[in-house]
């Protein structure tokens, strides 16, 4: 493994000042706007070191773009990537199609880069998550190879056949995925309305709570202006040719997102849904979208021009990432600020790993998520709506990879084993930083 494709160890201070520096940039207007929110993000990283992970892409970017990759092209350098990929972003959800599908989710970091990046992460991911878990070196190293195995089958798969539409569902799963899909065809929507929203007079609204509250006059007719708005970005085969469908019933500010999306501005909007019958409501979350943490590392002129503005960006990613996504999913503006809109839908289940304790049964599942790291990046292609990319992403990393796989296999490998040894070392300092009060917010 060529030697700039690890992680050096810099001084304790310089490494704290790194960290301090990076959080810094990617957070500060966010922390400014909103600190209690942030005080619980970082009191949620600093947890435990994957915890860490998780809210910290910007500086694996930091790190990452700083370093040479061997394996990446013209082309294959510049795909579409999730951009955060961790063990924890992996779920289920029901299609455009009506098929629950085990996918990829939250593309809030979406964005063009090196194809090695979303491996790379996910490496670190599962080497953390394995240490966690105190499995032994050799047979986290064992599961990394197979997750990088699975998706370079996947792509040579791509390759190979005409019809590119993949996805893992109910007949072609089995073990923790196939369960998770189990779990999510169980599901109601009647449950998540009723613990979303209380009945008066025949109708529903909004139920308010600690994350939930009511919205003056001025900024309520801000959102509802927003939602009209975002109706028109719905593309015309998604669309619903139901009148009632889009009816707005209630509106409200909804707060205590997980870590990645605290401190943004966010709604819940309830609308009349397939018909009037109370169970047929619909739950949608508008959210509005952060700058994606590669962005702030890499040249970004001409995708910038590409976008109106980050909610813009967010829905075209994951539009091409995953080809049937949500039919509700689009994009508004509130304030000049763009704002990502989707369904809370009742049939998301996310991939449990707390009762995933057997390299076995881990293996049986890092398997399937490489398969389905590889759908995302082909899919993204030629063959998308969107013309960012003009070329086929599977002959790409082919190309990139050729003669050398089982040498890339041993890259990101090592790769994952040393950033996570990295991160660890990393999340002890952000923990010290954030006690002594050096991290935007204060810990008290």
């Amino acid at each position: 493994m060529p030697a700039s494709s690890r992680p050096s160890r810099p001084d304790r201070s310089d490494r704290t000042d790194l960290i301090v520096s990076v959080l810094d940039d990617a957070f500060a207007p966010l922390m400014e706007a909103d600190p209690v929110a942030f005080r619980g993000k970082y009191r949620k990283m600093a947890a435990d070191p994957h915890a860490f992970y998780r809210g910290s892409a910007c500086l694996f970017y930091a790190d990452v773009t700083a370093q040479d990759d061997p394996f990446c092209d013209e082309r294959s350098g510049r795909i579409w990537v999730h951009g955060d990929l961790h063990v924890e972003n992996f779920g289920t959800y029901l299609n455009s199609g009506g098929i629950l599908v085990f996918d990829i989710n939250d593309f809030d970091e979406a964005y063009l880069g090196r194809f090695t990046w979303d491996l790379q992460r996910f490496a670190a991911s599962l080497a953390l998550t394995g240490w966690q878990k105190a499995l032994p070196e050799d047979d986290v190293r064992a599961l990394i190879g197979k997750y990088l195995r699975a998706y370079l089958a996947q792509v040579d798969e791509y390759r190979d056949r005409e019809d590119d539409d993949f996805a893992l569902h109910l007949d072609n799963t089995d073990g923790p995925i196939h369960e998770a899909l189990v779990m999510a065809r169980q599901q109601r929507r009647a449950d998540l309305l009723d613990q979303a929203t209380v009945l008066a007079d025949g109708q529903r609204t909004l139920r308010e709570d600690g994350s939930v509250r009511r919205l003056g006059k001025r900024e309520r007719a801000q959102v509802v202006e927003a939602f009209e708005g975002y109706l028109e970005t719905i593309p015309e085969d998604k669309r619903f040719d139901r009148e009632l469908f889009y009816e707005l019933r209630d509106v409200a500010g909804k707060s205590g997102f997980g870590i990645g999306s605290a401190g943004l501005p966010a709604y819940n909007l309830l609308v009349e849904g397939y018909s009037q019958a109370l169970d047929n409501d619909v739950l949608l979350s508008m959210k509005q979208a952060n700058v994606p943490a590669v962005s702030r590392f890499v040249d970004t002129g001409e995708v910038d021009a590409y976008f109106d503005h980050e909610g813009h960006r967010t829905v075209v990613s994951q539009r091409a990432l995953q080809v049937h996504t949500d039919p509700l999913l689009g994009y508004t503006e509130v304030g000049g600020v763009g704002y990502v809109v989707a369904e809370v839908s009742p049939y998301e289940v996310d991939l449990d790993w707390s009762n995933l304790t057997e390299p076995d049964e881990i293996a049986q599942v890092v398997g399937l998520l490489g398969r389905a790291t590889a759908k995302i990046h082909c899919a993204s292609d030629e063959d998308s709506k969107q013309d960012l990319i003009d070329f086929q992403v599977e002959d790409a990393i082919a190309a990139s990879l050729d003669r050398r796989r089982r040498e890339f296999t041993a890259w990101v490998t090592d790769f994952g084993m040393d950033y996570a040894q990295q991160v660890r070392e990393d999340h002890a300092l952000f923990v010290e930083a954030f006690r002594g009060g050096r991290i935007g917010v204060s810990a008290t």
